[in-house]
């Protein structure tokens, strides 16, 4: 047990200057858009000779734009931190970069590249524009707003604003990268030409990266084409977490998730989303990739081989492997609205019944298949849904006029752009909620964002039905910014061991312990004498996380006992007294 302790506190000494040094190693720069240099010849030529950035970058002009002219590429941590407008007009506006026009009137496609492998990319405070300089959007199956290709990344994104990026957001081809993304509002994510691009977060095409963790909490999806979470679980993910987010109208599906083994989904508002339903020249194609079903909001499937393997890579070669990795599975949906607005259901069925080109299949909550592993404890008993409800949030005339009407310049609505979609070879069309127009000179973002009155649904009972207590969705329409301590602690990252509560306990107490690796884990409790007196746990699979036990040992006398955490070569011992 000495050893033990050494070895713990050596590799917290360890972590410790790791973490120092990454806290202390860079001071903070300071830079306005006045600077004439665009921001990539800024922060591309501010390196180490070890090529990692010499400093955090701290934005703070608000009276116009951020230029840039080519990728921001990082081979180690990156930080850029936006300081917002305090008083009048620009009270909580985000400091704004936008792509300049290249002298062969080309535009750069990409703002931020991560490609140092175990770097940090912190993004707080920004409203990140894929519109350039002259209103025209980068190029639509390039066009991305934070692009992770290196392994292990964390990336932190906080209160920014992603607007008109045509095909993704934030898109990542690094193996086994993390994503913390809370407080931010993706708006009018949309490519003309193809329902498939137009994302938030993806793993990019062919989807062949496996994922750590996504974490999205509090952020507004708002006018999309296609994904909002999309790691492709066809590869390997840790974990999922996508809670209090409101996905407000998407053309296709909001989540590619159909293979995830340790997820939550809970507390979201979906309004009009997969409006654009699935035309029978896509069906099963990409949106059912292996057993055909029409697809759903929360749309789940069995694993594959390959994943079960990895999944629990000790039950590999067991007859029985499927059915081992499908009950070790959990899948949390709890408190979730839903809602498709009757003009857009007569609309569909008005499509069917007259359709001369293509008719559609449209999208359920839960479909068949899912419904079945729900509601099947037998073979899935960490499948758990309750409280989700199918009812009307009541948004802004503004918000539900966007299926009929426009706000926008072009003058075309949701089933406008749903017409040309489904009928003909589409090239420029787009749809949206007042798309930014960018003008020549000082110019900056509309703020505040105008959808900031109408997002306010009125459903009263939606204030308070999440299962936290918040709003439905995303409560910055009601309580702006939610707080978060540090969106990368949110999933436990190290092999932790809590003191036993109560303690000293009569007969009973609770033990929290954290493992950041999946496997098997045992929990085992000793006498003075080094004699097992139980097992709380023995040898058994955990997906990462945080767990906790309640212990009775009102069997064993008064006394010191030692309880024992173990997974692998990894040991942590804790006292505890039990008196009775």
């Amino acid at each position: 047990m000495k050893r033990n302790f050494i070895t713990v506190a050596l590799v917290a000494l360890v972590v410790l200057l790791t973490l120092s040094s990454r806290i202390f190693a860079a001071d903070t720069l300071t830079v306005f858009a006045s600077d004439a240099r665009t921001l990539d010849v800024i922060i591309n030529g501010d390196t180490l000779s070890t090529g990692a950035q010499k400093h955090v970058y701290k934005l703070v002009s608000l009276d116009t734009t951020y230029i840039f002219a080519a990728s921001i590429t990082a081979k180690g941590d990156l930080t850029v931190i936006g300081v917002p407008g305090t008083s009048g007009a620009n009270a909580g506006r985000p400091p704004c970069i936008q792509p300049w026009v290249l002298p062969d009137n080309s535009i750069p496609a990409t703002l931020f590249v991560m490609v140092g492998s175990n770097s940090v990319g912190t993004f707080k405070n920004l409203y990140l524009m894929g519109l350039s300089t002259n209103g025209s959007p980068t190029p639509g199956t390039l066009g991305i707003g934070i692009q992770i290709s290196g392994d292990h990344i964390r990336t932190i994104v906080d209160n920014c604003v992603f607007e008109e990026w045509r095909a993704f957001a934030l898109g990542y081809n690094g193996q086994w990268d993390s994503f913390f993304l809370t407080n931010n509002k993706f708006r009018n994510t949309v490519d003309p030409t193809q329902q498939y691009e137009g994302e938030v977060l993806r793993n990019e095409y062919p989807g062949a990266a496996y994922t750590d963790s996504i974490v999205m909490k509090y952020n507004t999806i708002f006018c999309i084409n296609c994904y909002s979470a999309a790691p492709v679980t066809k590869y390997y993910e840790n974990y999922f977490e996508f809670s209090h987010n409101s996905v407000v109208y998407s053309f296709k599906n909001p989540f590619f998730i159909f293979n995830v083994t340790n997820a939550k989904v809970d507390n979201n508002l979906f309004y009009n989303a997969w409006a654009g339903g699935i035309s029978r020249t896509e069906y099963p194609w990409w949106d059912e990739l292996w057993h055909p079903e029409v697809g759903s909001v929360i749309d789940m499937d069995s694993l594959s081989t390959a994943t079960d393997s990895v999944f629990d890579a000790a039950d590999y070669g067991n007859v029985n492997l499927a059915a081992l990795a499908e009950a070790k599975r959990n899948v949390e949906v709890k408190n979730n609205v839903y809602f498709w607005d009757p003009a857009l259901v007569s609309f569909w069925k008005t499509w069917n019944d007259t359709a001369t080109v293509d008719s559609i299949y449209t999208a359920t909550w839960m479909n068949t298949r899912t419904t079945h592993m729900f509601s099947t404890p037998s073979g899935w008993p960490g499948f758990v849904q309750t409280g989700n409800q199918n009812v009307n949030p009541a948004f802004g005339t503004s918000i539900v006029n966007i299926l009929t009407a426009s706000s926008n310049s072009n003058n075309v609505s949701f089933l406008d752009y749903f017409r040309t979609m489904r009928t003909t070879t589409p090239s420029t069309t787009i749809w949206g909620y007042f798309n930014q127009t960018v003008t020549s000179g000082f110019w900056k973002p509309n703020w505040p964002l105008p959808e900031a009155n109408d997002m306010k649904y009125t459903n009263a009972a939606l204030l308070t039905a999440g299962t936290d207590g918040l709003p439905i969705g995303d409560p910055y329409w009601f309580n702006g910014p939610t707080g978060v301590k540090d969106a990368s602690t949110q999933i436990p990252n190290q092999f932790a061991l809590y003191n036993a509560y109560p303690n000293p306990f009569n007969p009973s107490t609770k033990i929290k312990f954290n493992i950041a690796q999946s496997g098997n884990v045992s929990l085992k409790i000793y006498n003075v004498m080094g004699q097992l007196v139980k097992t709380v746990i023995d040898n058994v699979y955990k997906n990462n996380g945080q767990f906790e036990y309640t212990v009775s040992m009102e069997n064993l006398s008064s006394g010191v006992y030692f309880y024992t955490l173990s997974q692998g070569t990894l040991s942590l011992t804790k006292k505890m007294v039990l008196l009775k």
